[in-house]
């Protein structure tokens, strides 16, 4: 029978993981720093904790000195109140966060774990991928081996998602977009009468894309369909794509990252459309759209870039861990 997490034992089989993964806080701290960023506090208990679909959300409630009462969520994401402040002018800023999300465990998932997320006005997509591989150098060594795999950090691939399907489940991604059963009958495998092309899209990026992503080299994997990117921007040079990439070493998925949409209407036009897919397939969220957040893109939000960076996965790959139980305190 394993030790609960309090107990003397099972500390001292995950201290030597907890220690790296102090030291590799104080690191990325000192890296963000030196660069000029502001570190921030963004509130964890919210009145919309995010728009993704398939997430799901841990809900709690305010109770005032008077005796009202507002239902609130804990965020999965800091991202709206960080581009809050940089609507602001608080930019470039970083955050260590801690983000809920229901419904989630495995060795590389916890319901409650910490997002490191920075962004940067002005900065581009190639220029955050630099940022992101120096971030890497600084704080990782060149070579980082985890759960079996042993990855190159020091030399990164760059690899969009059209070419990804070109290479691995040998479809035209962007020319069957939307279109399910061409993309089925292009990637070769059964079409799902209720299988839409979304659902179809990640059933072969998991079956066929995944299992080559950031194992001999890290991989940034660019350039997503539009619809999968919500809060990114379309790319200028071609808008049937965003410019959203992420990032995976070791076999894991390390960060998901956007030049970040500016115009309110269109980000309103797309809350619209995944709260109806949610609503759909899952039933009402009950939480309603942040106006806040909205009305704070209308004033007026710099070009910017941001990341969201699973901090606990990279302290993973830090100390070589085989759990993310093994990073936290008190898993």
């Amino acid at each position: 029978m394993s030790q609960p997490s309090w107990h003397p034992e099972s500390l001292a089989a995950r201290l030597p993981f907890l220690r790296r993964r102090t030291e590799l806080q104080a690191a990325t701290r000192a890296f963000f720093l030196a660069r000029g960023y502001t570190e921030v506090e963004t509130p964890y208990a919210v009145p919309a904790p995010g728009e993704e679909v398939h997430l799901s959300a841990f809900a709690t409630e305010r109770i005032a000195p008077d005796g009202r009462r507002e239902k609130l969520w804990l965020n999965t994401s800091p991202e709206f109140a960080m581009k809050k402040l940089v609507v602001a002018g608080a930019g470039p800023i970083f955050q260590f966060a801690r983000v809920w999300r229901n419904g989630e465990g495995s060795p590389t998932h916890a319901p409650e774990f910490t997002m490191l997320e920075w962004y940067r006005p002005g900065a581009s997509m190639d220029a955050l991928i630099a940022e992101t591989s120096e971030l890497l150098a600084a704080v990782l060594p060149p070579v980082a081996e985890c759960r079996g795999v042993r990855t190159d950090l020091a030399h990164p691939e760059r690899l969009t998602m059209a070419e990804a399907f070109d290479r691995w489940v040998g479809a035209d991604l962007l020319a069957t977009a939307g279109d399910a059963r061409a993309l089925a009958a292009a990637a070769r495998t059964d079409f799902r009468p209720a299988e839409t092309w979304e659902d179809l899209f990640f059933r072969l990026i998991l079956e066929r894309i995944d299992p080559h992503l950031g194992h001999e080299r890290a991989t940034f994997l660019t350039h997503w369909p539009a619809a999968q990117a919500a809060l990114a921007r379309r790319d200028p040079a071609d808008p049937r794509v965003a410019e959203r990439f992420e990032l995976y070493a070791c076999g894991i998925e390390l960060a998901n990252a956007f030049v970040e949409l500016t115009d309110a209407a269109e980000q309103r036009a797309r809350f619209e459309e995944d709260r109806a897919r949610r609503a759909a397939l899952y039933g009402d969220v009950g939480w309603p759209l942040d106006e806040s957040f909205l009305a704070a893109l209308d004033y007026g939000m710099p070009p910017t870039a941001g990341i969201a960076l699973g901090f606990d996965r990279l302290a993973m790959l830090a100390g070589g861990a085989r759990s993310i139980t093994d990073v936290l305190w008190l898993p």
